[in-house]
């Protein structure tokens, strides 16, 4: 019978060749993921605790760059309006061109074209008293506009304070540069998920980016180059301990 007897010094080049390979396409994922986050999205850092609990001060998160043609409602945008200061804010969309925006109804709740709306990310807060806002209002959005609340009801300075301004509290479209997606820091943070409630309104909610394929690609990517780089050193060290055994 005759067959082929591997060595170490085959097991060793098998080794450093799947080492290599894993690296390779470790770098590739990693630093093309890195790429295409780059392009989708910009990180933002959270200046004020006007979106608490669901951002809070210092947080940092990721922004997909989109217009404002492809927001909906429930989602958090960053804008900046002249009209409200000329700086970078971040808040959440309740209300868009032709919506009736109002507080509250008999549960408390924010209402949109008269139907309730549920908010689980708002947080018990005794000067709310369990409503929506602890002041009533009313605003017709125009076309064009959108209507936007802090999730921190007590100290938001949003739309409701605007409520006197030609456009009835609403910024344009045009303000809008991005829509948070997901915490990067502190770790844990995750994705933000697009409320329910305003699924069943007309043009429903948006779809979440690419964030999640784009930080597996940057993880996995970092798994691969570190275990591709162990890998060679340790197969070579193994395939050196059996030689030495056989030796003996």
């Amino acid at each position: 019978m005759s067959g082929t007897v591997r060595t170490s010094g085959d097991r060793g080049r098998l080794g450093n060749a799947l080492s290599g390979l894993a690296v390779a396409v470790g770098c590739v994922l990693f630093l093309g993921g890195f790429a295409w986050g780059a392009v989708e999205y910009k990180p933002y850092t959270v200046p004020t605790d006007s979106m608490t609990p669901t951002v809070k001060v210092g947080d940092r998160v990721l922004a997909q760059r989109i217009d404002g043609s492809k927001v909906r409602r429930g989602d958090v945008v960053i804008f900046q309006d002249p009209a409200w200061g000329d700086m970078p804010m971040v808040k959440r969309v309740v209300g868009v061109g032709g919506d009736k925006v109002a507080c509250c109804d008999s549960q408390g709740r924010l209402t949109v074209n008269g139907k309730g709306i549920a908010e689980p990310y708002l947080q018990n807060n005794p000067l709310t008293k369990g409503r929506a806002s602890a002041t009533d209002f009313t605003a017709k959005v125009p076309e064009g506009q959108l209507f936007v609340l802090g999730d921190e009801r007590t100290n938001s300075m949003d739309s409701r304070v605007h409520l006197q301004d030609a456009e009835h509290g609403s910024v344009p479209l045009s303000t809008v540069s991005a829509r948070v997606d997901a915490i990067a820091w502190p770790l844990g943070g995750g994705v933000l998920d697009r409320p329910k409630a305003f699924s069943a309104l007309p043009g429903g909610v948006s779809q979440l980016g690419p964030v999640k394929l784009v930080l597996g690609s940057v993880l996995l990517g970092l798994l691969l180059i570190l275990g591709g780089a162990a890998y060679g050193p340790l197969t070579q060290r193994l395939g050196r301990k059996k030689a030495v055994a056989g030796v003996r």
